[in-house]
C-alpha cells in the first residue's frame, strides 16, 4: 500500500456537526494546524446531511440553562451529568446566533422573535445547514480536510494518544497521522440491530446509516472508559418513511392514539422512552396500529407540515402526495425504530470531564460520541465541539507532541494488508452484518421481542457475536471500499459486545423499551441510580459503577 505521513497539531475524526464547529473554534482562536478526516464528504456527511427543520435544544424566552439541564435529567430518569448539561446549555444561544449570522434561516414572528416549537425548540429552514457548517470549517486557512479517508484506529501508548491510522477509500493510501490532540467526533452507532425496513430499503432509518460506532470501537479497544451503553435510543417515527414525529406532536399538537381512537400517551407517560413504550404496549395488547391524530387540522397547518418535512425528511411529504392522503384527512401511523447507541439523545458514549476530555490523555469527545449529556441535539453538539476545541488548545500549551512508533505502523499496515486480498472469503461483510443484526434483534432486545431481553438471552447474544467476530477475521477485500466495509462490520461487533455487557449489568428497568429487562422489570433507585460504565481490559469488559451526584 502507498503510505503518507502527516503531522498536525489537532486531528478531528469525523466532519459532522461537532467536528466542523470544533475546527472553526480552534482555527479562529489559534494558529494551530487542524486536520479533519471525513469518511464521506464534509459537505453532506453525518446526521445533518439531509437537513433539519428545527433546533431542538435552545433556551427560549423565560427559560434558563438550568431549566434545560433539569428537563434532560428528568427525561433520562436521573441518569445524566448535570455538569455536562449545564456547560452545554450555557452556550446554546451563542452557537445558534453564530449560525444565523453565517446564513442559517431561523424563522421569526411579527415581533422579530424566533418562532418556537414547544418549550425548547425553534423553527428553521435547515436544508442547507450541513453545507453551511462545512463552508465555515473549510474557509479557515489553518484547517485541512481529507474527504473519503476512513480512520480505522487510534494510536495510544502509556494511556496517551499519539495520532491515528486511516485509509483513503478512493486510492487505498494508508495514512499515518501524528497529532498531539485528537477529537473523536464520529457520531454514534446505527446498524447494530435489524432495522424496520429490510433489504434495499434498510437505509431508511432514524439515525445516519453510515455511523457505525467507529469512535466508540476505537476507544473501547484502547481501554477508554465508556458510559451508559445500556441506555439505548429508540425513536418513535412515522411508519415506513421513519420521518420525525416531533414535527407533528409539537407542530400541530397531534396526540398518540390507538386503532380505537383512544388517546393513550398519558397512560404510559410522556418521556421519550415512555412514548415508544406506550406504542409498543398498545400494539402488543391488540389495540394497534397506533397513530398521531392529525385528522381535522387546518389547511394552513397541513401546508406547514408539508413544507417542514421537505427540510428534513422529504420522503414523508412525497408519501402524503403520492398516496393522496394528506395529514388533515388521515392520521399518521407510527412505530418504534430499532435501537441505536447515540450520545446526542441518550447518555451513551465516552466518559468525559467538563472539558470533554476522555480517560485517554489527549483524546477528547464531542457530540454523539460523548456520553453523559442526553438531549444535546444539533446545538448541543456545536456547543460540545466548541468546548472540546478550547480544551485541546489549552492541552497543547501544556504538552509536548509525541510520535507513532514504527512497530505500531507495521502492525496496522499488516492488518490492512491481510484483509486486502484477491482470494475469496467464505462470507461477505454484508452477510455477517445481517447475521449480527438478527442476533441482536432476537436476543438483545430488538423490534422482534418488543425491545425486551433477559440475562439468558443476552448470554446467547454475546456468544454469537463473539463467533461472528471470529468469522470476520476471514473476510477479504478487493479494494479500499470493500476494506472499509470490513472495518465497519468489526466496529459494530465491538460496540455490540459492550452494549450486551451494559444491558446485563443494569439489573433494573429504568427506561421502558430503551432497556426492558424481563428479569428485573421494576425501577430500583436505591441500588441503580448509578452510571454503568465499562473499560475493556485483558480481553474482557470490566463494569464500573459510579454514583449519580448533583452538580
Amino acid at each position: 500500500m502507498k503510505t503518507e505521513r502527516i503531522k498536525t497539531d489537532i486531528l478531528i475524526i469525523g466532519g459532522g456537526t461537532a467536528g466542523c464547529y470544533a475546527a472553526v473554534t480552534a482555527a479562529e482562536n489559534s494558529d494551530k494546524q487542524i486536520l479533519i478526516c471525513e469518511k464521506a464528504h464534509i459537505k453532506r456527511s453525518g446526521c445533518l446531511a439531509a437537513g433539519v427543520n428545527a433546533l431542538n435544544a435552545y433556551i427560549t424566552e423565560g427559560r434558563t440553562p438550568q431549566d434545560y439541564a433539569d428537563y434532560c435529567i428528568k427525561d433520562a430518569h436521573g441518569i445524566a451529568r448535570e455538569d455536562l448539561l449545564l456547560t452545554m446549555s450555557q452556550r446554546l444561544k451563542a452557537v445558534t446566533e453564530r449560525l444565523e449570522r453565517e446564513g442559517l434561516v431561523i424563522l421569526r414572528d411579527e415581533q422579530g422573535k424566533y418562532v418556537t416549537r414547544g418549550d425548547r425548540n425553534i423553527k428553521i429552514n435547515g436544508e442547507n445547514i450541513k453545507p453551511l457548517l462545512a463552508d465555515m470549517a473549510q474557509r479557515q486557512p489553518n484547517v485541512r480536510v481529507l474527504n473519503r479517508v476512513n480512520i480505522t484506529d487510534i494510536d495510544v501508548t502509556g494511556g496517551r494518544i499519539n495520532g491515528a491510522f486511516g485509509i483513503g477509500i478512493g486510492d487505498g493510501t494508508f495514512y499515518i497521522i501524528e497529532a498531539s490532540a485528537v477529537l473523536m467526533a464520529t457520531g454514534g452507532a446505527a446498524g447494530l440491530y435489524k432495522p424496520n425496513n429490510p433489504g434495499f430499503s434498510r437505509h431508511k432509518m432514524w439515525y445516519c446509516p453510515f455511523n457505525t460506532g467507529a469512535g466508540y470501537a476505537m476507544g473501547i479497544r484502547h481501554g477508554a472508559e465508556m458510559t451508559t451503553f445500556e441506555m439505548r435510543f429508540i425513536a418513535l417515527r412515522c411508519k415506513d418513511t421513519i420521518a420525525p414525529t416531533g414535527t407533528l406532536a409539537q407542530g400541530v399538537g397531534a396526540k398518540q392514539v390507538n386503532v380505537l381512537g383512544e388517546v393513550y400517551e398519558q397512560k404510559y407517560g410522556l418521556t421519550t422512552s415512555e412514548r415508544v413504550y406506550g406504542t409498543a404496549a398498545e400494539n402488543a395488547a391488540g389495540r394497534g396500529p397506533c397513530f398521531l391524530r392529525t385528522e381535522g387540522i387546518t389547511k394552513d397547518q397541513e401546508q406547514s407540515l408539508l413544507k417542514a418535512y421537505l427540510n428534513m425528511a422529504p420522503s414523508q411529504t412525497l408519501k402524503w402526495l403520492e398516496n393522496g392522503e394528506l395529514p388533515g384527512e388521515n392520521n399518521v401511523e407510527i412505530e418504534g425504530t430499532e435501537p441505536y447507541i447515540v450520545g446526542g439523545h441518550t447518555a451513551s458514549g465516552f466518559w468525559v470531564d467538563a472539558d470533554r476530555a476522555t480517560t485517554i490523555k489527549g483524546l477528547y469527545a464531542a457530540g454523539d460520541a460523548a456520553g453523559g449529556a442526553p438531549q444535546k441535539y444539533v446545538t448541543g453538539a456545536l456547543a460540545e465541539g466548541e468546548i472540546a476545541a478550547q480544551s485541546m488548545l489549552r492541552y497543547l500549551d501544556r504538552n509536548e507532541p509525541s510520535g507513532i512508533s514504527e512497530e505500531s505502523i507495521a502492525r496496522h499496515l499488516s492488518e490492512a494488508g491481510r484483509f486486502l486480498s484477491t482470494s475469496d472469503s467464505p462470507y461477505t461483510p454484508e452477510q455477517l452484518e445481517e447475521a449480527m443484526q438478527t442476533v441482536m434483534d432476537n436476543y438483545a432486545g430488538g423490534i422482534r421481542t418488543n425491545y425486551r431481553f433477559s440475562e439468558k438471552s443476552l448470554g446467547i447474544a454475546e456468544k454469537r457475536i463473539i463467533q461472528l467476530e471470529a468469522l470476520s477475521d476471514s473476510l477479504r477485500a478487493k479494494d479500499a471500499q470493500e476494506l472499509m466495509y470490513i472495518y465497519e462490520l468489526r466496529e459494530r461487533l465491538t460496540v455490540c459486545k459492550t452494549v450486551i455487557a451494559h444491558l446485563r449489568a443494569r439489573k433494573e428497568t429504568r427506561w421502558h423499551c430503551f432497556a426492558e429487562n424481563t428479569d428485573h422489570p421494576e425501577r430500583d433507585d436505591e441500588h441503580w441510580k448509578v452510571f454503568v460504565n465499562s473499560r475493556f481490559e485483558n480481553g474482557s469488559t470490566e463494569i464500573i459503577l459510579r454514583r449519580v451526584s448533583e452538580g
